[in-house]
């Protein structure tokens, strides 16, 4: 069994495309496909369904895939390990993020990082499950590291570190009738309508779990992915929602209305005015929390590590 070979099963097992994944090594479809074969034969399994429509993994594919992604970063790491001693820092980093991640500047930390390592090639992904998928990719192997949020204990096969964290704030219509209270309570929005984002988002999470522990039901009636669409739904009135406190600043056109009671939040928010992202959450029930995951059985490679080491000391919680 080769690198290569695995290197090649796991472009196809992510792409799930033997054109695609072609594409992506730079290597003709059938040098692709002859890889996978000689695998298969050397492992006693196929590794892929596979016809003219679909390729999917097998159930020898899928348990294969952490331990190929496991087998082909322990010898990146090796091979950083020598370039690191010779030559600085190279090869490929990964790292998954959220649409937002608060008061944690990811393109400024990217940008003095490659100025630092100019030789690794820092590849950023957003998944559309959103915490709870880069999570998973974390612990596949899919992911070097990912800044989520996950609200509760670390997942198995993870180890979470806090970055920063921030209230949640509620926007609505600059007419509806709470924008001109000073702030609201749970309780006070069980008949609401309200905008959120999809199951497995971090703020979705927070939300429905601080509603939950209220005993108020509450009707989603909008899943959005991003909050300029949630302000734009707020603004006709479509809705209530809430988002962090740093991207509430960034909104037009809805006001911002503080939660209080058992739930903490930042303080210095009045009714229609821009809360301050630099404002500090008590930690609780509608509290953001961002964090940074790594896996817990596999170590980070030397362009990970520096990486990390940039990222812990730069964070608003370091």
């Amino acid at each position: 069994m080769e690198l290569r070979h695995l290197e090649y099963f796991v472009a196809v097992a992510e792409e799930l495309s033997f054109t695609r994944a072609s594409r992506r090594l730079h290597v003709v479809q059938s040098g692709v496909s002859s890889a996978i074969q000689v695998l298969e034969r050397e492992l006693g399994a196929p590794l892929f369904d596979r016809d003219r429509h679909r390729v999917v993994l097998t159930e020898a594919g899928r348990a294969l895939l952490p331990e190929a992604r496991a087998t082909l970063a322990a010898a990146q790491a090796a091979t950083d390990a020598v370039a690191e001693a010779s030559a600085g820092l190279r090869g490929t980093l990964t790292i998954g993020t959220m649409i937002s991640t608060g008061s944690v500047d990811v393109p400024a930390l990217l940008g003095v990082f490659h100025e630092h390592h100019p030789g690794v090639l820092v590849r950023l992904r957003v998944m559309p499950g959103g915490s709870a998928e880069l999570a998973r990719e974390v612990a596949s192997g899919g992911l070097d590291l990912a800044l989520l949020s996950l609200p509760g204990e670390a997942p198995s096969g993870l180890a979470i570190r806090p970055l920063a964290r921030e209230a949640l704030v509620l926007i609505c219509a600059e007419k509806h009738p709470l924008a001109s209270a000073p702030d609201v309570r749970l309780n006070a929005l069980a008949h609401e309508t309200f905008i959120d984002f999809p199951t497995g988002w971090g703020t979705r999470a927070v939300t429905d779990r601080a509603f939950t522990a209220a005993g108020v039901e509450r009707q989603v009636a909008f899943e959005v992915t991003d909050y300029f669409t949630a302000a734009g739904l707020a603004h006709s009135g479509l809705g209530v929602s809430f988002v962090p406190e740093s991207a509430a600043a960034r909104l037009d056109g809805v006001a911002c209305v503080a939660v209080v009671g058992d739930v903490p939040v930042a303080s210095g928010i009045a009714s229609g005015a821009r809360p301050s992202a630099a404002a500090d959450a008590a930690p609780g029930p509608m509290t953001w929390n961002i964090q940074v995951a790594t896996s817990a059985t596999r170590r980070l490679s030397a362009a990970g590590r520096a990486f990390m080491a940039d990222l812990l000391s730069r964070s608003p919680r370091a």
